[in-house]
């Protein structure tokens, strides 16, 4: 048996234990909201099927999971945008930087690939609001609109490059990352829950507090520790360095795309409510974290 199949065997194993634990405690304890926490086991599915794309099939078909995965999140983002007539021309071609960036990766093209959001996309973007459309929101439409192509799609497109930067390690570099920010946000929204007592903000997330961080720091950490001989090429002094990271980067990230949404849904609270299963919702911390895992390993690593 091939180390990668053993690799999935065991991961679909624990993913399935996890769920059974969640269905049992939802049933022993029906009072608690465990909502975040079934939203965060069902991107574990869902990044775990496209794990098992990219290994038993080929690079492509992970690409193309990850590409559908940024357009759904980027959509889901406009849609608490409150927009004119005026900035829809805008939304339309920020969608069609989606496959272009993607593009990138699958033709390797790493210098384009880090470049093309942050600077020409920045560059070029607002000529489509300026063209007979007025001076009126240009500030809020367009900034609004480069913000959620950084986080949606370039932060994001960061896992889709890990196979076609080292095929040899790039699936188990991407489910590693996805295991341990998944796993931070979900510590530290149960401990939080239960021992939880100083909040971080409680204006912009009021389920974060000191001691669920801490909580999430440690468990993050001792998980990359475990899981880093399977699915990693680190050593062990990186693995812990690089939990910590991944901890703190998705931290921030939970934290950002929160108070986001806070601020974009003011006044909206049936959307509101109807966007916390939603894709964004379970991505949020991956925004993040990919990025910075990502360059990290890229600049200790020559593998990548």
């Amino acid at each position: 048996m091939s180390a990668s199949l053993l690799t999935l065997i065991l991961v679909f194993a624990a993913l399935l234990i996890v769920q059974l634990v969640y269905i049992i405690i939802g049933k022993i304890q029906p009072e608690r909201d465990y909502r975040l926490i079934g939203t965060r086991i069902k991107t574990w599915w869902g990044m775990f099927f496209i794990f098992c794309l990219a290994t038993l099939f080929n690079q492509i078909v992970s690409l193309l999971s990850l590409m559908v995965l940024t357009f759904f999140a980027l959509k889901e983002y406009y849609s608490m945008i409150r927009t004119r007539k005026a900035d829809r021309r805008l939304f339309l071609w920020s969608y069609l930087a989606i496959p272009l960036q993607f593009y990138w990766i699958y033709i390797g093209w790493y210098g384009m690939f880090i470049v093309f959001i942050p600077i020409y996309v920045f560059l070029l973007l607002p000529l489509p609001r300026l063209i007979n459309k007025g001076t009126g929101g240009f500030l809020r439409s367009v900034s609004s609109t480069q913000w959620g192509l950084m986080l949606m799609v370039f932060g994001l497109s960061h896992m889709a490059y890990f196979p076609f930067a080292t095929p040899q390690y790039g699936g188990g570099l991407v489910l590693f990352l996805v295991l341990l920010t998944q796993l931070n946000d979900v510590v530290h929204y149960v401990a939080s829950m239960y021992i939880g007592k100083r909040k971080i903000v409680p204006t912009s997330n009021p389920y974060l507090t000191w001691e669920g961080f801490a909580c999430a720091f440690v468990a993050t950490i001792a998980a990359a520790y475990i899981a880093h001989p399977y699915l990693t090429p680190f050593g062990t002094g990186f693995t812990l360095i690089i939990g910590a990271l991944i901890s703190l980067a998705g931290f921030f990230g939970s934290l950002t795309i929160s108070v986001l949404k806070r601020d974009l849904l003011i006044g909206d609270s049936g959307k509101a409510e109807a966007l916390k299963e939603s894709y964004l919702s379970r991505v949020d911390s991956l925004t993040y974290t990919a990025p910075v895992f990502f360059h990290v390993v890229r600049y200790v690593f020559d593998f990548m």
